[in-house]
């Protein structure tokens, strides 16, 4: 409840000093939290040394939230790819139905 109201009475300063804790840890804001799919056989810190804090200096890692899983890419290994029709094709057809509606509407109206 007391979080529900600090965030109803409360705005978004991106100017203000980082918000932190009892301890002096910045604590997390959850409109800005972002998620990594790390490879598994890479260090996360590592990770985030190479990929992350480039773009996001003062991005950091919280460690309660991380997850160890796996993701199978399903469309690597069963998509097929099929090319769409010619647009001539697709033309032809527009304007087939154009004329059958343009029929339809002029039938209406007599």
């Amino acid at each position: 409840v007391y979080k529900a109201i600090l965030k109803a009475l409360s705005e978004r300063d991106d100017t203000a000093d980082i918000c932190t804790d009892k301890k002096s840890n910045p604590e997390p804001d959850t409109n800005l939290r972002d998620y990594e799919n790390v490879p598994l056989k890479e260090d996360i810190h590592e990770y985030m040394k190479h990929e992350v804090l480039p773009h996001v200096p003062n991005a950091w890692v919280d460690e309660s939230k991380t997850k160890i899983g796996y993701e199978i890419n399903f469309n690597r290994y069963f998509y097929k790819y099929t090319p769409p029709r010619p647009l001539g094709e697709i033309e032809a057809e527009l304007k087939k139905n154009e004329k059958e509606i343009a029929d339809m509407l002029h039938g209406v109206t007599k």
